[in-house]
């Protein structure tokens, strides 16, 4: 039978939740081992990502916890800056995930969490950890997500990838690409191959807030001194000012306003980078959503046909922790793998059980997730230390 590892606590992946977990930790000199399935930290960004990818928020709001970044960096971090800062961040506070590790159950037996993971890098593949605390820090992007449309799989002759497998437009040069989704990921990659040459069209399915780096950087402090509302009528006026109307185009905005609707739904608003300008040239098609595909053929909702040679779906993810996560264990989760508590009180569960990077708040609520569980266990910790130090004391005096 394997031995088991005994850590007091263990998270579950190495991308900036799990890093700003484990960095909070080791500053207050608690022990941790930190898995990841990957080869390497921060795996979304380093293999995930497209070439384009700058972080959408200024830099103030996407710091982790205890490392700002550098005053001479630019507002608005590129990602191969993001990834450089997430290997300092990584050396800096003695992190060093154990890589290749795929967890393949979790569950509660005797008041410790048991994990059981498939080491891929070694030939005696199989691994069982023993905690007190577990944290799950896969986040909100376990998986990509593709929506079964009729004809997709069984009839499309053209080809078709998740937004996570685009790095860049040069081979789409000349082609007609769709592109399903209007968040901030479908937008770029839209006007990506737009600059590519590529001959584009976007589906947007759905009512969408668009904002610029500047306006959302504006509203976001505003948002200290003033109520949501106010700070929403603002920006949309700005917003106004800066695309004019919109709703011609295809992009109808939403009855609430960017934040509110950030709050309520968890969607935030999209991050114009010239897509907009794109779309108003006509070099980029809004359409609706898909009906069915047939060969090459996309029929859409409205009754219009085009004749596509690759689709991207920019279509989002999805929590992947039910796969191997006894949900109730903890009851912290739903059967989505996502958290049962709306935030802010989203990241403890039962049975030393936490969840940081679910709160659908971006990096800033990863940074804040990650501190409040750190002080959480600390303080369990410092309890615990205390009632053994007097139970020692009262049986010292019995004896």
């Amino acid at each position: 039978m394997e031995k088991e590892i005994k850590i007091l606590v263990l998270i579950i992946g190495a991308g900036p939740a799990g890093l700003a977990t484990s960095a909070c930790l080791n500053r207050l000199k608690i022990p941790n081992i930190v898995l990841e399935r990957e080869d390497c930290n921060a795996s979304l960004w380093k293999r995930r990502s497209y070439d384009r990818l700058k972080l959408h928020l200024a830099k103030q709001f996407c710091q982790l916890p205890h490392m700002p970044f550098p005053l001479n960096a630019p507002t608005f971090i590129s990602k191969v800056g993001f990834i450089n800062y997430l290997d300092a961040y990584a050396t800096r506070f003695n992190i060093n995930p154990r890589y290749n590790r795929d967890v393949k159950s979790g569950y509660i037996k005797g008041g410790r969490w048991i994990v059981e993971v498939e080491n891929k890098s070694a030939i005696a593949s199989r691994e069982i950890y023993s905690a007190k605390y577990m944290v799950v820090a896969t986040g909100e992007n376990g998986e990509g997500v593709i929506p079964e449309i009729p004809g997709l799989v069984d009839s499309f002759e053209g080809d078709y990838l998740h937004s996570s497998k685009y790095k860049n437009g040069k081979k789409f040069a000349g082609k007609d690409v769709l592109v399903v989704g209007s968040g901030n990921s479908g937008m770029e990659i839209a006007y990506d191959l737009s600059k590519w040459n590529a001959k584009v069209s976007i589906v947007v399915r759905s009512p969408v807030h668009v904002l610029t780096r500047g306006i959302v950087r504006i509203g976001m402090w505003l948002l200290r001194f003033f109520p949501v509302k106010l700070v929403d009528r603002w920006c949309l006026l700005l917003a106004e000012l800066r695309f004019g109307s919109i709703s011609r185009y295809g992009l109808i905005r939403p009855n609430k306003g960017p934040f509110m609707n950030k709050v309520l739904t968890g969607r935030s608003p999209t991050i114009d980078v010239g897509c907009v300008g794109e779309i108003k040239s006509g070099k980029i098609q809004v359409v609706p959503s898909i009906k069915s595909i047939e060969g090459k053929r996309v029929e859409f909702v409205d009754g219009n046909i085009k004749i596509i040679d690759s689709i991207i779906f920019a279509t989002g993810y999805k929590s992947s922790v039910s796969k191997w996560l006894q949900v109730n264990d903890g009851d912290l989760f739903n059967e989505n793998g996502m958290p049962k508590r709306e935030f802010p009180n989203h990241w403890k569960g039962k049975n030393g059980l936490y969840c940081v990077g679910f709160g659908r708040q971006g990096l800033a609520g990863i940074s804040r997730d990650a501190q409040n569980i750190a002080r959480d266990i600390d303080s369990l910790v410092c309890r615990r230390s205390s009632s053994l130090n007097k139970l020692n004391e009262r049986t010292f005096f019995e004896f």
